[in-house]
């Protein structure tokens, strides 16, 4: 059930990210459904969620804060695969639904709180609560347009083009995270980021933010 640790802000919060992705707004007894079963849990930043090796037991709904999931070479560096944050979920979806371990971390970036669900409770509340059907099956086809346009940009596009990219759908991330994580995400060097950024700086085609 929903904490009171984490306020009244959280069912209202989750209500209104539910609301804004759905035909119609979901109902109250939907909503209780719902909260009888997510766990809540505050992550302090750099705190894990999961760890290489892990099985993932829970998809994590974001209610405040920010995550990244993540995996490391040979050598130590790390590839982002995804950020997590407010009105958003970061899971290793496959770990999750088969049980096997992870090749993934999660870890916070700024202190976090957050609403859990294991696999097996999602899929119960899919089949036993309408606003919850509806609300994934919207998730699924965002994720599956999303992860198309990624594999298109990595296979088709540029560095430049890539982080210009990144800078239209995401401008708020460039203030709020560092270069280095960035530069990660997008799959390149951080010295290759800083060339295309001071490039792109001087000819004034893109915001100027901070990213130290």
């Amino acid at each position: 059930m929903l904490s009171p640790s984490l306020g009244t802000s959280a069912p209202r919060a989750f209500r209104t990210y539910v609301d804004s992705l759905l035909a119609s707004p979901i109902s109250d007894a939907d909503l209780a459904a719902i909260g009888t079963v997510t766990v809540p849990k505050h992550l302090k930043k750099r705190g894990f969620l999961l760890q290489a090796g892990e099985v993932c037991k829970h998809f994590a709904f974001v209610l405040k804060g920010a995550l990244r999931m993540y995996s490391l070479n040979d050598k130590g560096g790390e590839h982002l695969l995804s950020f997590g944050l407010e009105n958003g979920w970061i899971a290793d979806r496959e770990s999750c639904v088969l049980l096997t371990p992870s090749a993934y971390y999660i870890d916070a970036l700024e202190d976090s709180d957050l609403l859990l669900l294991t696999h097996a409770q999602l899929q119960a509340l899919i089949r036993t609560v309408p606003a919850m059907a509806e609300l994934m099956r919207e998730l699924e086809r965002r994720h599956e347009v999303a992860t198309q346009k990624r594999l298109h940009a990595a296979i088709s596009c540029t560095a430049e083009e890539r982080y210009a990219a990144f800078v239209t759908q995401h401008p708020d991330y460039l203030s709020r995270f560092p270069h280095h994580l960035i530069a990660s995400y997008l799959g390149i060097l951080p010295e290759t980021l800083s060339r295309i950024r001071a490039k792109q700086l001087r000819s004034n085609a893109l915001p100027i933010a901070s990213l130290s």
